[in-house]
């Protein structure tokens, strides 16, 4: 007898409540669910992850960075699309800077929310469409926004052709919005894909899924400052509601490294190492529970791997 079977006959309730909807959406390649490793910072975080990733038997198909294009060098932006290129799998860095990082002093302030997110003034708007564009110049085209105008006119320059027409924009859970309408605008202004909120119960989930056809990612643990929610045992659910879907592998009791650098390298390695362990924690129990639930092959359509090109930034 298993354990749903032996609460249902003794009267007692299993914890799921009322079942949400199951997405018929999926990936342009029919899968239902990718993985991400965030917080990779770096070349030798990337190579650190990748090797764990095969030890583990793990597919990665994206790893993602928060301390920006920025404080990367010329030299780690190139190694980095070059492994990423070989794997294959999809490299998405941040567009920096934003207002924590600047001279402003409300992004400090109490009660000061999300300001710390947003792009502040036009000088930090053209700086992080600088990054953009240099990320695009190294032959990547993936990168992570949380501001909602930077968002809007990088879709306008790819467009138009300023930026490459398979440049995608990949939204952070920092821009917070939280419900089907407000997502379905940032869809409309351009995102490829969307980091939600990492509360949001199953319910909400597949209100949001049903309002939106681009792929959510979503933390199914998440760090200390973004509410330290370990999701494993929901996991299964959160493929059948909220496909297609990133299952991202944050990690709670770990510290902030952001903005990371070569002080913090060993840290940030073995932290990456230990967001690909959680991750086959959370795809055994995805196995278990959900066996036919259906993954991309490495470099699938639709994910953004690099392409090295040779002559770096213009």
């Amino acid at each position: 007898m298993s354990v749903r079977e032996f609460l249902r006959a003794s009267g007692m309730p299993e914890g799921d409540g009322p079942a949400a909807d199951t997405s018929e959406k999926r990936f342009p390649d029919g899968a239902q669910y990718r993985v991400e490793i965030p917080s990779v910072e770096g070349p030798a975080v990337l190579a650190a992850v990748l090797d764990e990733a095969h030890a583990r038997d793990v597919r990665v198909h994206r790893i993602s960075q928060g301390s920006g294009v920025l404080l990367l060098t010329d030299d780690e932006l190139s190694a980095m699309v070059a492994r990423a290129a070989a794997e294959p799998v999809e490299v998405s860095l941040f567009a920096r800077p934003l207002a924590g990082w600047g001279t402003g002093a409300a992004a400090l302030a109490s009660g000061a929310g999300a300001v710390g997110a947003q792009a502040r003034g036009a000088e930090q708007l053209t700086q992080c469409l600088l990054d953009i564009e240099r990320a695009a110049n190294f032959g990547l085209r993936s990168v992570l926004i949380t501001d909602i105008g930077v968002l809007a006119t990088a879709a306008k320059m790819r467009e138009q052709g300023y930026l490459p027409a398979d440049m995608q924009f990949k939204i952070s859970v920092q821009m917070g919005l939280a419900n089907p309408a407000s997502i379905r605008i940032a869809q409309d202004l351009g995102a490829d894909t969307y980091n939600v909120p990492t509360d949001l119960s199953l319910a909400q989930l597949a209100e949001i899924r049903r309002a939106i056809d681009i792929p959510l990612d979503i933390y199914i643990e998440a760090p200390d400052d973004q509410g330290g929610f370990i999701r494993h045992y929901e996991i299964a659910e959160i493929v059948r509601v909220a496909a297609p879907v990133y299952l991202k592998f944050g990690l709670r009791n770990a510290p902030n490294i952001y903005p990371s650098g070569t002080h913090l390298e060993a840290t940030a390695v073995a932290l990456g190492r230990e967001r690909v362990r959680r991750a086959r924690i959370g795809l055994d129990l995805l196995r278990r529970f959900a066996p036919d639930a259906v993954t991309s092959e490495l470099g699938a359509t639709g994910l953004a791997v690099p392409s090295p090109v040779g002559e770096g930034a213009k």
